[in-house]
């Protein structure tokens, strides 16, 4: 396995689960182990003490009771002492009141002076019990108290080894530890298993993706094996979906393009050829000939244009430059424009505007939209025509409104009229020079300013635009 692929696995969601899977399968029975053995050594020296604490009252009594502290001959009682020290492999110590150790089953102290703190306590007729787990003893001081007086007369000292509990303990970590080393290797077999099972369907996502790239598999993406792949499927099928649209459109676009260019270098080269082919042309015919090529040079630069401002449109919306702007006197510039072309078709141009409107626009995209609006207006409308553009504003936004009384747009076109190089008639539209991008133009120029425009038409009766734009633009 090469240093990459180790990588990508130690990064692979795999391994992640298989780690997962193994801390919350491993470490609650480490938690449990540990709690176990720390409950079993609590309890069994519990257990131990209260054992040797029983005995040893019960020979206390016996001791005081033959008074043994003062004359430690008893054969019955040494035999009683050795046992309780044989039986729980510990040590029993008998103490006076003058802390002269009397008996020692030992032998080692006899008669010797010992004074330490839980003697002292069991005088004044205190029990002790004290737990050495690192020496492993149990120590028990319990007070001889006379039966009569209730006076302390001596303590019996209890020294126990815990060897056989702690022997215990080992063996029992031994066989928890081989139990957990066992449920490990299981847990990691079981974590491998589910992380492949758990991670299957990203690699059939995976590999279906790379068939479709390739061509040799569905179109479509279906993983149904969780909700979540079969969201990722639903969404992947929908941008591969809107890729193909996108990609028809462009090369819709780009033969729309090609025809559009060619179509006027193909009349010029008729007419030129048609020039070329003749001898001792008419200069009257050559003069019309020659402005026919003039009519088809200026709309190849017009189809040029407009696609250059479409191109200039697509890109993003830090290129605007935006200032404030009088609406107003904006909209009787581009009206004094195009009076001329309204009066040479016979169509009235009339502005209304209901109060002085200024805001943040890019003056020469907005100025380009609502030309193409207001020409349209002119150039599809009707011998003696008209066409109204209304200007209006409120707190927010400024509203346009561009009616005309024109030939209107049939309403099976109408979702289609902001698409490049479409036209609703377009033998009509090549009489009057359109190039199907205005809409497609003013669409653009409109959004980038974050504002939104609609149509309402009636064929044989008009169109209606309305434009709504933020007075105040929003980046």
């Amino acid at each position: 396995m090469t240093k990459k692929k180790i990588v990508t696995f130690f990064k692979s969601l795999k391994f992640r689960l298989i780690i997962l899977f193994l801390f919350f399968g491993i470490l609650p029975g480490i938690l449990l182990r540990a709690g176990m053995l720390q409950a079993y050594e609590k309890k069994a020296v519990s257990n131990r003490s209260i054992d040797i604490l029983s005995q040893a009252k019960i020979l206390a009594n016996r001791v005081v009771a033959d008074d043994y502290l003062h004359n430690s001959t008893s054969e019955v009682i040494n035999a009683q002492l050795d046992q309780l020290s044989t039986i729980y492999d510990g040590r029993v110590i008998l103490i006076d009141d003058t802390f002269r150790i009397v008996k020692d089953t030992y032998g080692l102290d006899q008669d010797k002076t010992i004074i330490s703190e839980e003697v002292m306590q069991s005088f004044y007729g205190k029990e002790m019990s004290n737990y050495d787990s690192e020496n492993r003893y149990i120590e028990m001081t319990i007070p001889l108290t006379d039966a009569g007086t209730k006076d302390v007369v001596g303590v019996m000292l209890v020294s126990v080894s815990t060897d056989s509990i702690l022997s215990n303990l080992d063996y029992l970590k031994t066989s928890i530890l081989t139990i957990q080393v066992i449920s490990a290797l299981v847990i990691l077999a079981v974590a491998v298993f589910l992380a492949g099972r758990l991670t299957r369907p990203f690699f059939k996502i995976s590999k279906s993706i790379e068939e479709i790239q390739t061509g040799y598999g569905s179109s479509d993406l279906k993983v149904d094996d969780f909700s979540e792949t079969q969201e990722i499927s639903t969404k992947f099928n929908e941008l591969t979906a809107r890729m193909k649209v996108l990609d028809d459109s462009r090369q819709e676009f780009v033969s729309n393009v090609s025809h559009e260019l060619k179509t006027p270098l193909t009349s010029m080269k008729v007419l030129a050829d048609s020039l070329n082919g003749q001898e001792d042309v008419p200069i009257e015919l050559y003069r019309e000939f020659m402005q026919d090529i003039g009519g088809e040079i200026e709309r190849e630069t017009k189809i040029i244009n407009d696609l250059l401002s479409l191109v200039k449109m697509d890109k993003s919306a830090a290129d605007l430059n935006i200032s404030q702007v009088n609406m107003n006197e904006l909209l009787e510039q581009i009206l004094k424009r195009l009076r001329p072309i309204a009066e040479k078709q016979h169509v009235d141009l009339v502005l209304e505007s209901f109060r002085p409107v200024t805001a943040e626009v890019d003056e020469v995209k907005i100025t380009l939209a609502i030309t193409n609006l207001i020409e349209n207006g002119i150039k599809y409308n009707k011998p003696d025509g008209w066409v109204h553009v209304s200007l209006n504003a409120d707190h927010q936004f400024c509203y346009l409104k561009v009616s005309d009384s024109g030939i209107g747009i049939p309403e099976e076109s109408l979702e289609h009229i902001y698409e490049r190089f479409y036209r609703v008639d377009k033998s009509h539209s090549r009489e009057i020079g359109g190039t199907g991008l205005g809409l497609a133009i003013t669409r653009n120029a409109i959004l980038m300013h974050r504002g939104a425009i609609k149509v309402f038409s009636t064929v044989g009766e008009g169109t209606i635009f309305n434009v709504r734009l933020p007075l105040n633009y929003i980046a």
